[in-house]
């Protein structure tokens, strides 16, 4: 397959370039890779692309989407070389799909609100994927997001459903419910109660922030990410004063990380 060097590249010279390196007489790395040997680039890439826009950083997300794209593209070829579909197929199936779900753009349908269009949104998606029931619509929620994500967009789904608490009152009282059920599942000892109810905790806390408008996902990160700063100022402190973190007891460690937390 010949090619052409050039200044600039398009999305036809990506696609014409992973042909190449997957070719007899390309790369044997990429010549050797199923769909299952990358997904876990996939997963990080896409994190990476989403660390860019965290950031506001347009020339990382520039970098970043590109590698994106080349998992789709990489993965377009490798069902292509095994007789499956090609990246062809996968333009023209979201192509379709964006016309189809968009019918107060490119059909006669009123749609004048985001919400209205969310609405028709979902009704076309359970129509499409011929979801009868609200809880196939629940179970179409891919299993392989995040869990907090997965809660949360489940959560949502439900309420468009009608089944969901009035307001934030009865999320919070479930919430001490289930921590009040994890702490006697710890108390008797029944590892398997505290897997599941450990579970619920966590679910119900999604709950919460669903109603007080708080991405799970996100505050948990920041948490971890203060949690980390706050940790290396007592390490800091702990170093300053000759304490060893390891063999210091946990009241001299307590006192340290009250004393960051109060600066």
């Amino acid at each position: 397959m010949s090619f052409q060097f050039k200044d600039n590249y398009d999305f036809y010279d990506l696609v014409n370039i992973m042909k190449i390196l997957r070719q007899p007489g390309g790369c044997p790395w990429d010549a050797e890779q199923t769909h299952k040997s990358i997904r876990r680039d996939f997963i990080e890439e896409t994190y990476e692309a989403i660390e860019a826009i965290d950031t506001d950083d347009p020339e990382l997300l520039c970098e970043e989407l590109g590698d994106v794209l080349l998992q789709v593209v990489f993965h377009s070829q490798i069902e292509q070389d095994g007789g499956g579909f090609t990246i062809a197929e996968v333009c023209d199936g979201i192509c379709k799909k964006l016309i189809i779900r968009h019918p107060h753009v490119f059909g006669d349908v009123v749609a004048d609100t985001p919400d209205k269009v969310l609405e028709n949104w979902d009704a076309i998606k359970m129509q499409t994927k011929e979801q009868t029931t609200y809880a196939e619509a629940l179970d179409s929620v891919s299993h392989a997001l995040p869990s907090l994500i997965r809660a949360h967009k489940v959560q949502h789904k439900a309420r468009k459903y009608g089944f969901d608490w009035d307001d934030v009152s009865g999320a919070l009282s479930k919430l001490s419910e289930e921590v009040s059920e994890l702490s006697q599942a710890i108390s008797q000892g029944n590892s398997d109660a505290c897997y599941d109810e450990l579970g619920d905790v966590l679910f119900s806390a999604v709950n919460v922030s669903r109603f007080i408008g708080v991405d799970p996902e996100q505050s948990l990160s920041s948490s971890v990410d203060k949690f980390i700063a706050r940790f290396a100022k007592v390490e800091k402190l702990a170093n300053e004063r000759g304490i060893d973190m390891k063999t210091a007891s946990l009241s001299e460690l307590d006192a340290l990380w009250d004393e960051v937390k109060r600066q």
